[in-house]
C-alpha cells in the first residue's frame, strides 16, 4: 500500500506562497524552485513538476534523486532527508530478514531483464519516476550517444517490429528533444538538430509501426523541422519518403505523390540511394493513381539513379538502402500495376523474390512484407497453391514480430485468397492469418 509522504506536503503548506500573499506555496511553485536551486548550484537543467511534486507527496516515489533531494533539502532549511519523509526503499528492503524476503514473489518482465516484486504497486517502480536531467552542456558524445541510440532502435525495429521498440524509442526522443535548448557550440549545433531529428526519423516510423498514425505525423514534422534547421538534405529527403509512404498507405496518394516530388527538389545535393528511393516512392503513388506509364517511368528513374549506388558515399540516414530494399520498393509498384492488369506479374515477381532472398536475417519485418506481398501478387495472377506456400513462410516470420504494416499485408493476402479458399492449403493460409491477427490485435 502507497503511505503518503504527509512531512513533505506539511513542509510545502508551511511555505509561503512568492506570488499571492497569505497562501501556502503551490506545487508548481515548488517545482520551479528546484528546477531553480539545481540549476543554480548544480549548473544542471532538472524539469520537476507540479505532477512530479504530486506523486512525492502521494508517496508513490519515496526516494527521489540526489540533485532533487538537495534542492529540497535547501528550499525547507532541513538538514536530513528523512525530515522530509524521504525513504531509500532499496536501503529499507536490504534490511529485511532473509525468512521475509525469501516469502517475496517475483515476476521478470517480457525482456527477461530485471524482476518487479509482486504486490508492491507498478506505479511506484515504473510509473512516473523523476525526470531525468538534462545537462546544461551538449558536446560531442552526447551527439554520438543518440546517433548511437537511433543505430539501435532501427536494428531492434527491423528485427521484430515497432510494437517491441516504439516506446523506449519516443522516451529517448523526449529527453533527446530536450538537448535542443541545452547550450552547444555553434559548431555542433547543426549536428544536433541531425542526430536528433534522425532519432525523430526511426521513432516515427515505429510509431507508425503500432498504428499511431497521429502521433506518427507530429514526429515527422519535428523531424523535418530538425532538419531543415540542421540544412541536412538527405534526412530531409528520408523524412519526406517516411511521409510519402505514410499518405499512400492511409489511401492518400496524390499527397504522398506531392510529398516525394517536394523531397526531390535540390536533388543534386541527394545521392544515388536517395534520388532511387524518392523516384521509387514517386512510382508507388502514381501505381496508386492508377497513372500507368508515369508510374513504369518513376521505376525506371530509380534504377538509373541506384545504377550508381555506392554504400561506402551513402550518409548514415541512407545506411538501411541496399540491392533488397530497392528491390522491394521498386516492386511494389509492379505489384499494384499487375494486380490491376495492367502490367506484366513476372517482372514484379522477379523483383521481390529477389528483395525477399536478399533482406538479411535481421531484417525480417521487411522480408516478412515482402514475401506476403509476393503471396498476394501470386494468388492474385498465378497459382494458389504456389501462393499458399509463399505465404507460409510469410506467416512463419510473421509471428516473431510485432508490426502492424505485416499486418495490413496479411489482412490483404487473406483477402486476394477467400476466391480460393475451397482449396485446403488456402483454407488453412486464411486460418492462420486470422488466427495470427486476431491475437496480435490490441
Amino acid at each position: 500500500m502507497v503511505t503518503a509522504n504527509d512531512r513533505l506536503r506539511v513542509a510545502r503548506r508551511r511555505t509561503a506562497s512568492l506570488t499571492h500573499p497569505g497562501e501556502c506555496l503551490t506545487r508548481q511553485e515548488l517545482a520551479e524552485l528546484v528546477n531553480a536551486w539545481v540549476w543554480d548550484h548544480r549548473h544542471t537543467k532538472v524539469e520537476a513538476t507540479a505532477n512530479y511534486i504530486g506523486k512525492l507527496e502521494q508517496g508513490v516515489i519515496r526516494w527521489p534523486g540526489t540533485l532533487y533531494r538537495e534542492a529540497f533539502r535547501a528550499i525547507f532549511g532541513v538538514s536530513t532527508d528523512s525530515e522530509l519523509g524521504f525513504v531509500n526503499a532499496r536501503s529499507r528492503r536490504a534490511a529485511v530478514k532473509l525468512d521475509n524476503v525469501k516469502r517475496k514473489q517475483f515476476i521478470h518482465n517480457a525482456l527477461g531483464v530485471g524482476a518487479l516484486v509482486l504486490g508492491e504497486p507498478l506505479a511506484a517502480l515504473l510509473g512516473d519516476s523523476e525526470p531525468t536531467p538534462i545537462p546544461a552542456r551538449v558536446g560531442a558524445t552526447d551527439i554520438e550517444q543518440i546517433r548511437t541510440a537511433t543505430r539501435e532502435f532501427k536494428s531492434w525495429g527491423a528485427t521484430y517490429g515497432g510494437g517491441l521498440v516504439r516506446e523506449p524509442a519516443i522516451g529517448q526522443l523526449r529527453w533527446s528533444a530536450g538537448l535542443l535548448e541545452a547550450t552547444c557550440p555553434d559548431r555542433l549545433r547543426p549536428e544536433l538538430h541531425s542526430a536528433v531529428g534522425h532519432l525523430a526519423t526511426t521513432a516515427g516510423y515505429l510509431t507508425e509501426d503500432v498504428n499511431a498514425q497521429d502521433e506518427a505525423r507530429r514526429v515527422y514534422h519535428f523531424a523535418l523541422a530538425c532538419a531543415e534547421q540542421a540544412k541536412d538534405w538527405p534526412l530531409r529527403a528520408e523524412i519526406l519518403s517516411s511521409m510519402t509512404k505514410q499518405a499512400v498507405r492511409a489511401g492518400q496518394p496524390d499527397e504522398g505523390l506531392t510529398l516525394a516530388e517536394q523531397a526531390l527538389v535540390r536533388s543534386d545535393r541527394l545521392t544515388a540511394a536517395g534520388r532511387a528511393l524518392l523516384h521509387a516512392d514517386r512510382g508507388r503513388a502514381l501505381a496508386k493513381m492508377r497513372r500507368v506509364n508515369e508510374a513504369l517511368t518513376a521505376i525506371g528513374t530509380a534504377d538509373e539513379h541506384f545504377a550508381h549506388f555506392t554504400p561506402d558515399n551513402e550518409p548514415p540516414v541512407m545506411d538501411y538502402y541496399s540491392a533488397a530494399r530497392h528491390a522491394h520498393l521498386t516492386g511494389q509498384p509492379l505489384v499494384d500495376l499487375a494486380i490491376l492488369g495492367h502490367h506484366d506479374p513476372g517482372k514484379a515477381t522477379d523483383r521481390l523474390t529477389a528483395a525477399a532472398a536478399g533482406h538479411a536475417a535481421d531484417h525480417l519485418c521487411a522480408r516478412a512484407i515482402c514475401l506476403t506481398k509476393l503471396a498476394s501478387l501470386t494468388m492474385a495472377t498465378g497459382d494458389p497453391l504456389q501462393a499458399a506456400a509463399i505465404g507460409h513462410a510469410a506467416l512463419d516470420i510473421a509471428c516473431t514480430i510485432r508490426s502492424r504494416r505485416a499486418a495490413e499485408e496479411l489482412r490483404e493476402l487473406a483477402h486476394y485468397a477467400a476466391p480460393h479458399q475451397h482449396l485446403d492449403e488456402v483454407a488453412h493460409l486464411r486460418h492462420r492469418i486470422a488466427t495470427l491477427i486476431c491475437t496480435d490485435s490490441p
